[in-house]
């Protein structure tokens, strides 16, 4: 593909999510459901692609639609780069928690949102191997996808492609995309319904009527007398613009992770993974390395930066714009054709997904949360139908005023959640796992996890003092 192409290309992504933020602003489905802009601009461009538009006229000027081949590839491959950059960025900025607080206040989350994720692999390699392989011809590493599609969402999946194609498995892809399609939208629409069932049941703390939701909330349009600066310019420009020095550590980190990968092949191709030897790391994807690469550049960071140069805020701006980009491309390269030609698995899947994450959240959260459970857990129930985006919008939806620990509790929580789960190690690593040694090793250890996480939130967590659930201690 040429550089004008890739060019262009982008130019095209950035209107998509102009015309999605349009559309967000202006349709009440959309604002009243919070809709991503990026999901509505990935929609407008399957729709004027191959597989729509295309499609309909059916002549071969149009056969890309209103695009061409090389647009498509670059639709196709900007999705694995992106992804590695949210990913990268997952810990910089950030500085190590400390107290056994955090601990109490943060740990109900991380065992509902274990048991819900560790959950999602059993019920899909029960399926998987039940009903689907039997039933409808699948392959087994379906069984991996609710996990793949609706914790990690549309970066995992796209960042998983080359795995997918490597192992035979080359509709993976546009299935775990569809899934997280349907993860993320079902997760808003949802999510929702959730929140205004739990103010009319007394469920939520501090929302006590669904009018509280308000039009900034809705639309997405901040007035101009309540906006605040979200950045800081540790640096002067005359000296290295800031956005470009905090480029500069994405850099390291993405680097880091690169030199890790290679180390971690090599490891395995001189020893269990040689000539007709079992190969997992080599079918691992570059982004959750990435994630590791920039745990390990933080810590230098904060061994030896002693002016804090570096703004946790500006590299959220970073990864939200990566997101952005990553949803609307991975929609416009969907292939709705290889979903169609697997529809049985695709609902089937998709329907078990989201039982599965409502009955985590309406039976097991109040059981596992001992105080706050309807704003904590839902942030959770987001995240895994979702990632953790979803999550986020729910959360301030439920707790706009953060009077509960809920946003706080999240945030702590991921970082023992994401370097494994919704797009760490083990979503990266279950594909592999599942085409190399079959289902049942990786169902036996999910079926352990998700029950010790269970019992862990229902007999120790879920009896805490609620009284050590409202905040922080201030000794970090």
């Amino acid at each position: 593909m040429s550089a004008e192409m890739v060019g262009l290309s982008i130019i095209i992504l950035a209107i998509a999510l102009l015309v999605g933020k349009f559309m967000r602003s202006v349709v009440p489905i959309f604002y009243k459901f919070f809709i991503p802009s990026s999901i509505l601009g990935g929609v407008v461009l399957l729709l004027l692609g191959p597989e729509v538009l295309g499609g309909i006229i059916g002549d071969n000027t149009f056969e890309y639609g209103l695009f061409n081949e090389e647009i498509l590839d670059v639709f196709s491959v900007l999705p694995g780069l992106l992804i590695t950059v949210i990913f990268a960025g997952l810990f910089l900025g950030k500085k190590t928690p400390k107290g056994k607080d955090v601990f109490k206040v943060s740990g109900p989350q991380l065992a509902y949102a274990q048991t819900a994720a560790w959950g999602q692999y059993v019920i899909g390699i029960l399926l998987a191997v039940l009903i689907l392989v039997p039933f409808f011809d699948a392959q087994v590493m379906v069984g991996a996808l609710i996990e793949i599609g609706f914790e990690g969402g549309h970066g995992t999946a796209a960042g998983l492609r080359e795995t997918f194609n490597d192992l035979g498995f080359s509709e993976g892809t546009d299935l775990a995309l569809g899934l997280a399609t349907v993860g993320i939208v079902g997760g808003l629409v949802i999510g929702v319904f959730l929140i205004n069932w739990g103010v009319r049941h007394h469920r939520t703390a501090y929302l006590k009527t669904a009018k509280n939701i308000d039009e900034i909330k809705k639309t997405g349009i901040i007035p101009k007398d309540e906006r605040e600066k979200t950045i800081s310019l540790t640096v002067s420009s005359e000296s290295i613009e800031p956005l470009a020095m905090h480029l500069g550590l994405y850099a390291l980190a993405i680097l880091a992770g690169i030199g890790i990968l290679e180390f971690l092949q090599w490891i395995e191709r001189i020893t269990w993974g040689g000539e007709n030897g079992v190969q997992l790391f080599a079918h691992v994807p570059l982004f959750p390395i990435a994630m590791l690469g920039g745990v390990l550049v933080q810590f230098v960071v904060n061994k030896y930066d002693k002016h804090d140069i570096f703004d946790r805020k500006l590299i959220n701006r970073i990864q939200g714009v990566a997101l952005d980009f990553l949803i609307v491309s991975a929609l416009a390269g969907l292939s709705l054709s290889v979903i169609g030609r697997h529809i049985e698995v695709f609902l089937i899947l998709a329907a078990a997904g989201i039982l599965w994450n409502l009955f985590v959240f309406l039976y097991l959260a109040p059981r596992m949360i001992p105080k706050y459970w309807f704003e904590r857990g839902i942030g959770d129930y987001g995240q895994s139908m979702g990632m953790t985006a979803v999550g986020l919008i729910l959360i301030r939806i439920v707790d706009s005023e953060q009077k509960t620990p809920s946003l706080e509790a999240f945030g702590y929580m991921q970082l023992f959640f994401e370097p494994f789960i919704g797009g760490g190690l083990i979503t990266a690593m279950s594909v592999p796992l599942i085409y190399n040694f079959g289902p049942w090793p990786l169902f036996i250890v999910a079926v352990t996890l998700s029950t010790g996480f269970l019992l862990a939130g229902i007999l120790y967590f879920g009896k805490l003092d609620p009284s050590t659930q409202d905040s922080f201690k201030e000794d970090r």
